[in-house]
Parts: C-alpha cells; sequence; structure tokens
C-alpha cells in the first residue's frame, strides 16, 4: 500500500511540473533544436520554403570570414574590460558599503539603480547623453576642458561609449553579490587575523578573497555570459552598429546578419558557434577555478 501510495504521489509531482516542462520544451528546446538544423541548411530569402541540407558549410563559411575573427577579438575586448570594471568597481563598492557608514541603506538603493531599470531605456539615455549636438557628455567635456571628442561618429568613440554604458549597468550586480559573499564571512576571523597583527593586504588575501570565491565565480561566469552576449547596449547606443556596421561584437554582428541581410543558415552556424564557446568556456573556468567544491 505504502508503494502504491509513493507511486500515486510521484504520477501527481509529473503532473504539476508537466505544464512547466511544456513550455519550457516550446520557447527553449524545440527553437534550439530548429535552429541547429537551419545551421546546417542553405536557408536564406531564395530558399525560404524548401531549404536543403549543406553539412558544414556555413560552419566553414563563418571560420574562415574575415569579419568573424574581427568581431570576435572586439568581443574578447569588450568582455574582458567590461569584466574588470565591473568586478573592481562592485568589490571595492560591496567593501565600502560593509562597513558601518551612516546612510548605508540609502547609498546601497541608489547603486543599485542602474541594474534594476530596464537596459533599453538605460542604452538609449546613454546614446542621447553621447549625442554630438545636444549631448550633455561632450557638451561638459567641451566646455571644461576644450575636448571635442567624437563618440558615436568614429568606431573606437562609439565602442567606449557602449563599454561606459554597459559598465554603469553592469556594477551593481556584481556589488550585491560580492556584499552578500562578504556579510556571510564570519567576524571572528578578522578580530583573529588582527590578533596576529596581519595587514590589511594580508587578510583581504587569505580571507577575503578565498571566502569569497564560491559566489565570485559563478557570478563573473555569468557576467561574461551576459556581457559577450549583451545586444541590447551596442546595438542601441551604437545604433545598429554604426558607423558603418564597425561598432559590432558578435551577438550584433550575428543579428544584422540574420535579420538585416537575411543569410539565416549562415547565421544560425554563427549563433552555433557562439553558444558553443560561451558552453566551454562556463565548464573550464569554473572546474579550473573549483568554485563549486564548497557546496558538495
Amino acid at each position: 500500500m505504502a508503494g502504491m501510495g509513493q507511486t500515486r504521489i510521484n504520477r501527481l509531482a509529473y503532473f504539476y511540473v508537466m505544464p512547466a516542462l511544456v513550455v519550457m520544451a516550446a520557447v527553449i528546446l524545440w527553437p534550439f533544436l530548429y535552429n541547429v538544423w537551419i545551421s546546417f541548411s542553405n536557408m536564406n530569402l531564395t530558399h525560404f520554403r524548401q531549404p536543403r541540407f549543406i553539412g558544414f558549410r556555413n560552419y566553414a563559411a563563418v571560420l574562415i570570414d574575415k569579419s568573424f575573427w574581427y568581431f570576435f577579438f572586439k568581443t574578447i575586448l569588450w568582455t574582458g574590460l567590461n569584466l574588470f570594471f565591473h568586478v573592481t568597481i562592485g568589490f571595492l563598492l560591496a567593501m565600502i558599503l560593509n562597513k558601518n557608514i551612516k546612510g548605508k541603506s540609502i547609498f546601497r538603493t541608489l547603486l543599485i539603480l542602474p541594474w534594476a531599470v530596464p537596459q533599453y531605456i538605460t542604452a538609449l539615455t546613454w546614446r542621447g547623453m553621447f549625442n554630438s549636438e545636444y549631448g550633455a557628455i561632450p557638451l561638459l567635456l567641451e566646455r571644461t576642458f576644450g575636448w571635442s571628442v567624437p563618440w558615436l561618429t568614429t568606431e573606437w568613440g562609439a565602442f567606449t561609449a557602449c563599454l561606459i554604458t554597459n559598465v554603469w549597468l553592469g556594477f551593481p550586480f556584481m556589488m550585491i553579490i560580492a556584499l552578500g559573499g562578504l556579510q556571510s564571512i564570519p567576524n571572528e576571523l578578522y578580530e583573529a587575523a588582527d590578533i596576529d597583527g596581519a595587514s590589511w593586504l594580508s587578510k583581504l588575501k587569505n580571507i577575503t578573497v578565498p571566502l569569497l570565491k564560491p559566489v565570485m565565480v559563478p557570478a563573473i561566469t555569468l557576467g561574461v555570459i551576459w556581457t559577450f552576449n549583451n545586444f541590447n547596449v551596442v546595438w542601441l547606443v551604437s545604433n545598429g552598429g554604426e558607423p558603418s556596421d564597425t561598432t559590432h561584437i558578435l551577438v550584433s554582428w550575428v543579428y544584422k546578419t540574420g535579420f538585416t541581410y537575411f543569410r539565416l543558415g549562415y547565421a544560425a552556424a554563427f549563433s552555433m558557434i557562439i553558444f558553443t564557446m560561451l558552453l566551454l568556456f562556463s565548464w573550464s573556468f569554473i572546474k579550473k577555478t573549483k568554485a563549486t567544491e564548497a557546496i558538495y
């Protein structure tokens, strides 16, 4: 009887979970599998209704395309610079907020606002602020220092504008994660280190950083994936990769390839290569840093 009751409970659990599984299969699994099929086909405007299987031609075309490697290295630069500033600024602010300072709750609320506001609103706002005719930033730099910076009209000017915008958007997440990790570290460890005469740098190296590792490494992994695939900021701030499709990272270039030039099979293969790169990075990074060892 007990076994029958357990079986009945399990069936009921599967019944409750089934709608969620169906929705996930419809919006995640099926589009993913369909994208895999498209990546091996010649789908484009000419062969949209009846695409045929062409093997790995799209993948080969992506890997021998010079624009892929150019935007790949630019994406690596974009991701590295963003993560450096996200983690550095977030960690420093978390260290300050972890102290007993006046108005800590107010500062914490204000500092989280960039992350709480929807990305497209922030991106369009910063794009207006970088506008060379009426933007606040060019006018301020020109009137204060006499600098005339072509923010959105040159490749690296637009890239820098996107970078500043994304740093503004990204540091609050790292700050929250680091602050939560700092607050979980027992005070007794620092008190014992003070008794032993340890310096601030020694406490940071031997207590703070090792104990923050289990929470920061997964956060950094997520940060890499989000930043690597941050379509909104690059597309909206640079107005679709302007000037002349030079301000692109991989994800914005694959979008333009697929939905502006309608090279759908090529774009699908492109997206699968991006997916594979991020999957391999996430797996190897977490394994190498051993961040999840403390969980088991």
